[in-house]
């Protein structure tokens, strides 16, 4: 039996697509009200008012880039009275560019990826979570990647950014133990959603490869672990969940049929 997280405050970066906007309709549907946040922000209104006429709950969305700390601070210090006493932060904004090997990286997506992936991870967790120590409750869920766990070929800084994610997340849960609130790290393998498109800058057809031969994840299972996580009782702590396809094996072990 799940924890009634009903009412509850809940600010979701990467809203607009993929693992954000399944994560939204669950938190939705467990009756949260929702803080949702992305670059499009006209994705996110349509989304806001499916949810609101769906669920009947409160939907605040605002734009944001959280490789930009005064994005983060322009948010958060426009945000109405009834939803600054945020529960759970869902840092789900990520992105790979491209898989050039180590010495041939384009200065541009190191930079890219690093401040999306990691700066925007600690900017939040800076901006948040201090609310949460004053009111003894609340909960971090990070989402990582295997990549967290493993290193491939080409991955150098798409893995490198979620090793830190990783490192991040422990940190953080060792500085707040002791409090009410929980940190916790969801590593997904191989997801179909909108990440390979972006990573291949737009090659629709080799981004649909990644996913041919075998039933990859879809974003709502990743949504599913996420809201299982935020709704055990509060002394339990998920403290991270690795989850594959079951044709995955590991970050480069994939079976494919022909």
């Amino acid at each position: 039996m799940g924890y009634d997280i009903k009412d509850q405050i809940v600010f979701i970066t990467g809203a607009s697509a993929g693992i954000g906007q399944a994560t939204a309709r669950q938190f939705a549907a467990a009756g949260c009200h929702l803080i949702l946040t992305a670059r499009r922000v006209d994705r996110l209104q349509i989304l806001a008012q499916e949810l609101t006429q769906k669920y009947h709950i409160h939907v605040h969305h605002a734009a944001i880039d959280v490789s930009r700390l005064e994005s983060i601070e322009s948010v958060l210090n426009d945000l109405p009275e009834s939803f600054t006493n945020i529960d759970i932060l869902v840092n789900n904004a990520g992105l790979a560019l491209g898989v050039n090997k180590a010495h041939e990286n384009n200065p541009e997506d190191i930079n890219t990826v690093i401040d999306v992936n990691v700066k925007g991870v600690l900017w939040l967790t800076q901006a948040i979570v201090p609310g949460m120590v004053s009111r003894q409750r609340g909960h971090v869920i990070n989402i990582s990647s295997i990549a967290g766990h493993e290193a491939y070929p080409g991955g150098s800084i798409y893995c490198g950014s979620k090793h830190a994610v990783n490192a991040i997340t422990k940190s953080t849960r060792m500085d707040l133990a002791g409090t009410s609130v929980r940190v916790t790290a969801i590593s997904p393998g191989l997801v179909e959603t909108e990440f390979s498109q972006v990573r291949f800058r737009g090659d629709a057809q080799r981004a649909s490869q990644v996913y041919q031969g075998y039933e990859p994840l879809v974003a709502n299972d990743i949504a599913d672990a996420i809201l299982y996580a935020a709704t055990r009782p509060p002394h339990v702590q998920i403290a991270d969940m690795i989850i594959f396809p079951t044709a995955q094996a590991s970050a480069t072990i994939v079976a494919k049929k022909e």
